[in-house]
């Protein structure tokens, strides 16, 4: 086995341990986080689909900037997102 493999597979279990343990520990916060995350993209799916309905051309797009955006700032993060939209129509 190459060295730098195996030094991979050690660095991974290790990675693989403090996760298991933070997830014990902070599994509160995670669940917070998925809910944000789930719900605000569900509004950001009805937004997109009104204002397109009223002939905006405004979306915010589902990809891991906005992932992380929505499940750290939560409706906060999504008025962000909506409000860089609007300032690139100006």
């Amino acid at each position: 086995m190459d060295t730098k493999i195996g030094i991979l597979i050690i660095a991974g279990v290790c990675v693989l341990i403090l996760l298991i343990g933070v997830l014990k520990k902070k599994g509160e916060f995670l669940l917070n986080f998925a809910t944000r995350t789930v719900v605000c993209f569900i509004v950001v799916y009805f937004l997109n689909s009104f204002l397109a309905s009223r002939g905006l051309d405004i979306a915010v797009g589902f990809n891991l900037i906005s992932f992380l955006t929505l499940g750290s700032l939560g409706l906060c993060g999504m008025a962000a997102l909506y409000g860089i939209l609007f300032l690139q129509l100006l």
